[in-house]
């Protein structure tokens, strides 16, 4: 005889958010480990920028959010305490539409924000018209929040080629990549966090940081990562500004 088990609708509810939310955490971290790619640029057009002029002292500090409630406004409260209020954060808009509040005190402090599109797709797979629709989708969310000078972009997972540098040109944006990558969402440890940066952080640099509740040590690191800023006599300015005034450089990143 063919026997039939029902499940309780309560039970498989509870079953079908678990498989959701876990397929969602492994797509983030598939993302997070592909390895980047060059950053291109061609003889007169559109270039990424991954650092700014090397005799200055001047570095910029960048924050990727795409995730999560729960790290950001330490990471803020960290920024706060060491009086630095102009670090950039790159905002993944979906996440931003949906935590306005942190949005605002991230933009109360001071500090700059740049956009990581709406999605959190690899933009170096999207078709022409899939990538014009996403960076649209996320400037009409940041205008609603009242962020109308969204200039900077990042691309979602750091690969990008030379169309998705020529499409975002197209929108107005600068691409901005980076010089160290503090490797802080794997959570190798405070220790090791804290290395990745402070080694071979020098002026013009750009570093890639996260706020997301993934990057779990990234608060408890900052704090010697800000005094080595201030120990070796360099100066934190936004990603804007460090562009602004400078030769930047928009060579091949390997």
């Amino acid at each position: 005889m063919s026997r039939f088990y029902v499940l309780p609708v309560k039970r498989l509810k509870q079953i079908v958010m678990i498989l959701v939310a876990a397929l969602a955490a492994a797509t983030f971290f598939y993302v997070q480990k592909a390895p980047p790619l060059s950053v291109f640029k061609t003889e007169n057009g559109p270039r990424a920028i991954y650092k700014g002029e090397t005799s200055a002292k001047h570095v910029s500090l960048t924050f990727n959010i795409g995730w999560g409630d729960e790290k950001a406004i330490p990471i803020l409260n960290v920024l706060q305490d060491y009086d630095i209020k102009n670090a950039t954060f790159f905002l993944s808009a979906s996440w931003a539409e949906r935590h306005p509040d942190i949005v605002k005190r991230i933009k109360k402090d001071g500090h700059q924000i740049g956009s990581l599109g709406y999605a959190y797709k690899n933009y170096s797979q999207l078709e022409v018209s899939e990538l014009k629709r996403d960076l649209v989708r996320a400037q009409n969310t940041f205008q609603k929040l009242g962020l109308d000078d969204v200039q900077l972009l990042r691309a979602p997972t750091g690969q990008f080629n030379e169309t998705v540098l020529k499409v975002a040109t197209q929108y107005g944006y600068t691409v901005v990549h980076y010089s160290i990558n503090s490797q802080d969402w794997l959570n190798p440890g405070i220790d090791q966090i804290v290395h990745n940066v402070n080694d071979r952080m020098k002026g013009g640099d750009i570093v890639l940081l996260h706020a997301s509740d993934s990057a779990t040590q990234t608060a408890q690191a900052l704090p010697a990562i800000l005094k080595h800023l201030k120990d070796d006599n360099l100066k934190n300015v936004t990603v804007g500004e460090l562009i602004s005034h400078t030769n930047t450089r928009s060579t091949e990143v390997k």
